[in-house]
């Protein structure tokens, strides 16, 4: 097993007692929140090169100054806490054990933008708690808790906002993004709740502190959801760029031998085992032909056959999709019914196949959100790293875990 010497940051509180920090706590760990210049706030984070930790990496510092440049009303803050990947329970345990440092960073970045109006986004009934923390709060900018579907989509950035201001959790297409005219017109800055608490410790131990964990492209640590074939299954913090065997090593380890592990989500791809040394980064990731998204590692059992899970993994994107675009309304549907006939090695499966390559073109780059890129990017990852098994299913003898159940959760919200 592979030992990580690390002390964890966001999640010191669960370290040391396995207890959640109310705000008493939460001052005895980390002191008062500082006094920043909002200039002197953004001058940290950029010299820190936080990205975001919602899927996108975009970087924290270029997003806060957009806003602030191109203001012409008062801004308003949206922490996004709401996690419609089902493989992914990062943001969820982030809220529970440190509600604090999410609601630091809301208040510094309120500070930085001038904002009056802050929020906080979470899925139907996660509210609660975080509520009563919120009220143990004196902030100069009082923060509001919303609740949003529990969807896949409605995490999705333009549909926190779209509900937000009145309207259905559902992804618009854009311009103008947010940050130019968001909720109720003004703009608004979205960033995901891990990456606002980065943000808090960043304020108060500096951007060389922050560095002194992760890599250069990458600095601090991820909150990582493991899950699948390990003993386990939960979330880890570790710093970026720790390799995905150490990861699984620090969810107990593999509880059978692993053929694949899906990086980034439903919407990512899988990595085969040749690549399990791959560095949790964005860069390395990709190299691999695989994402780093909302980081999640969900381990394959040898036994289990990949094309079927995918399959499932894909119906069920199909079945989130806002139905307003039609490579998600049309094509997702098609690709889960050829990927379903190539899993169950049918007569139909090679014309499966030809239609297979041509429809995962038709859907790429062309949706109101990244659903159908997202799908077709898993799909492509499947036929690359269980080609064995997809040729002999297109031979009519498909492997023992054909017919098998989801491994992983495939509930609609």
């Amino acid at each position: 097993m592979t030992a990580i010497a690390f002390r964890p940051r966001l999640l010191a509180g669960w370290a040391t007692d396995a207890s959640r920090d109310d705000l008493a706590a939460h001052l005895a760990r980390h002191g008062p929140l500082p006094r920043l210049t909002p200039d002197a706030l953004i001058a940290r984070v950029d010299a820190a090169g936080l990205r975001g930790r919602g899927g996108g990496g975009f970087p924290t510092a270029a997003k806060l100054r957009a806003v602030a440049a191109g203001r012409r009303r008062r801004p308003v803050v949206v922490a996004n806490g709401c996690e419609g990947e089902p493989a992914s329970h990062k943001d969820a345990a982030l809220l529970d054990c440190a509600p604090h440092l999410v609601l630091d960073g809301i208040a510094l970045v309120a500070h930085a933008l001038g904002a009056t109006t802050a929020i906080l986004a979470v899925h139907v009934g996660a509210a609660d708690r975080v509520r009563e923390e919120v009220a143990a709060r004196r902030d100069r900018v009082p923060v509001r808790v919303e609740e949003v579907p529990g969807r896949y989509v409605a995490s999705e950035e333009t549909a926190v906002v779209q509900y937000l201001s009145g309207g259905p959790a559902l992804p618009t297409t854009s311009p103008p993004r947010p940050g130019e005219r968001g909720i109720r017109g003004a703009p608004t800055l979205v960033d995901n709740v891990e990456t606002l608490a980065q943000l808090a410790l960043i304020a108060r131990y500096g951007p060389a502190w922050f560095r002194e964990t992760g890599t250069p492209d990458l600095p601090g640590t991820l909150l990582v959801t493991t899950g699948g074939a390990v003993q386990a299954p939960g979330v880890v913090e570790v710093p970026a760029g720790t390799p995905v065997r150490a990861v699984l090593d620090l969810a107990g380890g593999p509880t059978e031998l692993v053929q694949a592990v899906l990086s980034g989500g439903y919407g990512g791809a899988w990595l085969g085992a040749p690549a399990i040394d791959t560095a949790l980064s964005h860069t390395a990731l990709r190299e691999a032909g695989s994402v780093l998204g909302v980081p999640t590692l969900l381990a394959l059992p040898a036994r289990a056959c990949g094309l079927t899970q995918t399959a499932h993994l894909v119906r069920y994107l199909s079945g989130e999709s806002a139905g307003q675009c039609g490579p998600c309304r049309f094509g997702l549907p098609a690709v889960a019914d050829d990927l379903t006939a190539i899993a169950c090695a049918t007569r139909d499966a090679p014309a499966a196949a030809d239609r297979l390559a041509r429809r995962l073109g038709l859907v790429t780059a062309r949706g109101a959100c990244a659903l159908p890129d997202g799908a077709a990017r898993l799909t492509r990852s499947a036929l690359h790293v269980f080609a064995a098994d997809l040729r002999d299913h297109l031979r009519g003898r498909p492997c023992g875990g054909a017919a098998a159940a989801p491994l992983f959760p495939v509930v609609h919200g």
